[in-house]
């Protein structure tokens, strides 16, 4: 028997990295999983190889009403909501002088808005199933650097908003997780549109040995399949050469 059998997971961001990863690590400990992201090819490819086990969900987290519809169309689905990994996220690094405002923009609604709205949606089922909300944050909602002053900010908030709603929360049985991942080899850091920024990051990379998102899927699984009574409400994880 799995750890997860009888569970019911939702996975914003599902179509690559953390989120595939994820998905994949649930559904091998027997979790029924909702996978939703913007790019349905991906996720109804990822739907076909896990079978019954598996549903796609088209989900852009900007707009509020697909959250709400993602969150109805897994529970519809498999009656129940039990782990939500709340995923999806840009990052655009770049300088505050000079900068692209649209770039914050994007990052705010992503990152901020669009996890705070999965959580909103998904808050009055995983009350009742005295369940596991998980959110993806960074090594940068702790630790501001030159160049990343915006992105640092989305992932400040994610931190706070995430504590505060644990505070609200944990004596009714939630679990609130804020995972904090180092450098991790993804797509993440393909969007990036200042052209300085992401040559840093490419230099950065070639300073450390980045982790694979089957890391951070095993820091997530571990969070989820702790006995009711454990909430494991933080960890940073980070590769073992990354100093900051």
């Amino acid at each position: 028997m799995g750890l997860l059998d009888d569970k019911v997971a939702l996975v914003t961001g599902a179509s690559s990295g953390i989120g595939e990863a994820t998905a994949l690590a649930l559904a091998a400990e027997g979790a029924r999983v909702a996978l939703a992201a913007r790019r349905t090819d991906r996720i109804n490819a990822l739907a076909d190889k896990l079978g019954d086990a598996a549903i796609a969900v088209e989900l852009d987290v900007t707009d509020e009403g697909q959250c709400r519809n993602a969150v109805a169309a897994t529970v519809g689905a498999f009656g129940k909501l039990d782990i939500v990994l709340n995923n999806a996220g840009v990052m655009l690094l770049g300088r505050i002088e000079g900068a692209d405002t649209e770039d914050w923009r994007r990052m705010v609604n992503t990152n901020v808005l669009g996890l705070m709205y999965v959580t909103h949606a998904a808050l009055p089922h995983l009350l009742e199933t005295r369940g596991t909300l998980v959110q993806v944050s960074s090594v940068a909602g702790r630790v501001a650097r030159v160049g990343s002053g915006a992105y640092n900010a989305s992932k400040w908030a994610v931190n706070a908003f995430s504590e505060s709603l644990r505070q609200e929360v944990t004596a009714r049985g939630v679990r609130v997780v804020i995972v904090e991942p180092g450098m991790v080899a993804t797509e993440l850091g393909d969007h990036i549109t200042d052209p300085l920024a992401k040559a840093a990051l490419q230099e950065r990379k070639t300073q450390m040995t980045p982790m694979a998102a089957d890391d951070i899927a095993r820091a997530v699984l571990y969070a989820v399949t702790q006995p009711q009574h454990v909430a494991v409400n933080e960890i940073l994880i980070r590769p073992t050469d990354q100093e900051q």
